[in-house]
């Protein structure tokens, strides 16, 4: 791929339509529909970093809530549009102005006023929050971590959905430990198991782990403007696993 197709591919990415917003209705509506899909993505690591500033579990969904519903209700995009970066330190840092700033309207607009931005009876975060507790008590750590993490687990589903769709799902389900690391059994176990010859697992590998690495890497560039903070971000979200 080109230099010009690849400045063509950050103009349509949500973060891109977000910051690239004009006055217009449409345009407008554009980069509200592009807002809204990222905050989705990162509703719970911001519910993470908040709990992890010492907010009870109640007051952590309430600011969360509010937080969501004050940039997307106003659209209070004008800091955003100052500066491209990566949506990731952008909304965290807007989240630190918003704690230190808007705490008493945040708790006069309970949950985010009449706005059901997140529905948090269905989604149980004091569960994950739980299991995220011994891995980190920094807040800002506990953000990245939860980012990274959940920004693997959509590549994974989706890579897990393309495969299902393909009539591939016990495959898929074989051959994802060698995408995660998390259980790498020997492949002549997994060619006996779905099969298949050694080699044909050898190949099915690669090719998982090529589709794997471009749907990841889809994801992150939604959250960037431009492709060389896209590879700094890749950078980043695997030295965020990786740290301990």
């Amino acid at each position: 791929m080109g230099d010009a197709p690849g400045r063509r591919e950050f103009v349509t990415t949500h973060w891109s339509l977000v910051v690239a917003a004009q006055g217009d209705d449409a345009s407008q509506t554009r980069a509200r529909a592009a807002l809204e899909e990222l905050c989705r993505a990162y509703w719970y690591p911001l519910y993470a970093f908040v709990r992890s500033r010492g907010y009870s579990a109640t007051d952590a969904q309430d600011l969360t809530q509010a937080f969501f519903a004050q940039i997307i209700e106003t659209r209070g995009l004008a800091s955003a549009q100052r500066a491209l970066g990566r949506f990731r330190s952008y909304l965290l840092g807007a989240m630190k102005h918003f704690l230190a700033n808007e705490w008493h309207r945040a708790r006069a607009r309970k949950r985010g006023g009449q706005v059901r931005f997140i529905e948090w009876e269905a989604l149980e975060p004091e569960a994950r929050y739980a299991g995220a507790l011994g891995l980190s008590h920094d807040p800002e750590h506990l953000f990245d971590r939860e980012w990274a993490l959940q920004t693997v687990a959509g590549a994974l589903q989706t890579l897990r959905d393309e495969m299902a769709q393909a009539g591939k799902t016990e495959q898929f389900d074989a051959l994802k430990g060698t995408l995660t690391g998390q259980d790498e059994s020997p492949q002549d176990q997994i060619a006996a198991r779905l099969g298949m010859s050694e080699g044909a697992v050898k190949v099915a590998v690669h090719r998982l782990r090529q589709r794997y690495r471009a749907l990841l890497r889809q994801a992150v560039a939604q959250t960037v403007g431009n492709e060389a903070d896209l590879d700094d971000e890749m950078r980043y979200l695997i030295a965020v696993l990786r740290r301990r």
